[in-house]
């Protein structure tokens, strides 16, 4: 099995683009950071920082383009600033509701992902593009109280929930702007 574990932040923006961070801070692959980007258009973008992260994560969702790019990350308590080719990114939440253990993965799979499906349009278990079994297993979630993007200096605008969904895999980020505190299992 593979273990990521870290912090999926995600939001909406008034122009219609929808911006999906995942900062893993340990993993298979390391600790690294990606962004994944879907335009108003229904392209989606992964910008990874190098071919073996975008070969492993392509291989996962769903992609129309996929760029290695250098990413620089800030990280605070509540906040990540990201850098990632074109696009800027800062997203900063408020406290966490925690849960407090690391719950098994028949639990994730059944209990978790009703909750999930029904509390915040999401699943916590599903099957990647490639065949292979995913289970989320939050450990905490807090909203995002503020967040902005630009694209080669313009604005995204305001932030917003995500209006349609963004397909890059079996589940979608939390309809409203969240920061998830997760594990990321891949069998």
């Amino acid at each position: 099995m593979d273990v990521f574990e870290g912090r999926i932040s995600s939001t909406g923006f008034s122009s219609g683009d929808r911006i999906v961070i995942g900062d893993w801070r340990k993993s298979r692959l390391g600790s690294f950071t990606n962004v994944m980007w879907a335009k108003p258009d229904g392209t989606r973008i992964l910008l990874s920082p190098s071919e073996e992260h975008a070969h492993y994560v392509s291989e996962l969702y769903n992609f129309e383009e996929v760029e290695v790019v250098e990413i620089e990350v800030i990280r605070g308590n509540r906040g990540v600033s990201v850098e990632a080719g074109e696009l800027s990114v800062q997203i900063s939440w408020g406290a966490s509701f925690p849960l407090p253990f690391w719950r098994p993965l028949w639990f994730t799979a059944t209990i978790e992902s009703f909750f999930g499906k029904l509390l915040f349009g999401t699943k916590t278990a599903g099957e990647t593009k490639n065949g292979r079994r995913e289970w989320y297993s939050v450990r905490g979630i807090s909203r995002v109280i503020e967040a902005n993007a630009w694209v080669n200096g313009s604005p995204m605008g305001s932030k917003g929930a995500f209006l349609t969904d963004a397909c890059f895999g079996f589940s979608e980020p939390p309809k409203s702007p969240s920061s998830v505190l997760l594990k990321a299992i891949i069998e």
